[in-house]
């Protein structure tokens, strides 16, 4: 069984970013575990060094989980209290990022402004900025344009041109700006990232999966008709665009 770009992609980025356990990978994106291994091997990952200790927590699980189906919105620290009872030694505050990743999550409102935590996610797009004369030429002058959701950081760099090449070495730019790379970026139905898009699926520019895959992180589609998640539109306006 072959894969997309996308899903290996994705199963670097599970593996290197969120530290998932290869079973772990295989159940979520509903693929066999063998397919998971031919990917890892393929980019030069020794199967039998990712054997990951068991958890103290992993017992555990199935309780949390059946009490956060019944009582969603129980404190971490209650439930804490409830398996502690039950024999768990574990620190507290690794039981409520554990707590954090298995609690149901709510269904979105409309418009509800999104928070996201620092390093999680950034939003890309181009913003026209009129002309600007070179030489004895006249050329449009476009600037890319990469927003930190949580920080609202802005990094800008202008091109006169929306080639694939400027739009990729951006991110590159981006990120050496900052030292690092979210783990996740938004794009909007924008021809540089996305080829073709019908609804809600999309097919991404394969170069740009091919960074995304070097850099470990996630391209995701803006949804559509969600004005709240496109703060990269309201902060071009900043500039007169």
């Amino acid at each position: 069984m072959s894969v997309s770009k996308e899903t290996e992609s994705e199963i670097l980025r599970l593996l290197y970013v969120e530290k998932w356990k290869r079973g772990t990978i295989a159940r979520q994106l509903n693929i066999h575990h063998e397919v998971v291994d031919r990917v890892l091997l393929r980019n030069g990952i020794a199967i039998d060094r990712l054997q990951v200790r068991p958890s103290m927590i992993d017992s555990y699980l199935p309780f949390i989980r059946t009490v956060l189906e019944k009582y969603p919105n129980l404190t971490a620290s209650r439930l804490y209290e409830m398996v502690k009872e039950r024999g768990y030694s574990g620190a507290v505050d690794h039981f409520r990022d554990m707590v954090a990743r298995h609690r149901p999550k709510p269904a979105a409102e409309a418009y509800l402004r999104l928070q996201t935590l620092p390093g999680e996610q950034a939003q890309v797009d181009w913003a026209y900025f009129g002309k600007v004369t070179i030489g004895n030429a006249e050329r449009p002058l476009f600037g890319f344009v990469m927003v930190l959701s949580w920080s609202r950081q802005i990094f800008l760099k202008f091109y006169t041109g929306m080639v694939t090449a400027n739009f990729l070495q951006g991110h590159v730019d981006a990120f050496e700006a900052w030292h690092g790379v979210p783990r996740e970026i938004l794009y909007d139905n924008l021809k540089s990232a996305v080829l073709e898009r019908v609804g809600d699926s999309i097919r991404f520019n394969p170069k740009l999966l091919d960074m995304a895959a070097h850099y470990r992180y996630a391209p995701k589609p803006v949804a559509v008709a969600r004005g709240n998640q496109k703060p990269v539109i309201a902060y071009c306006s900043l500039f007169g665009t």
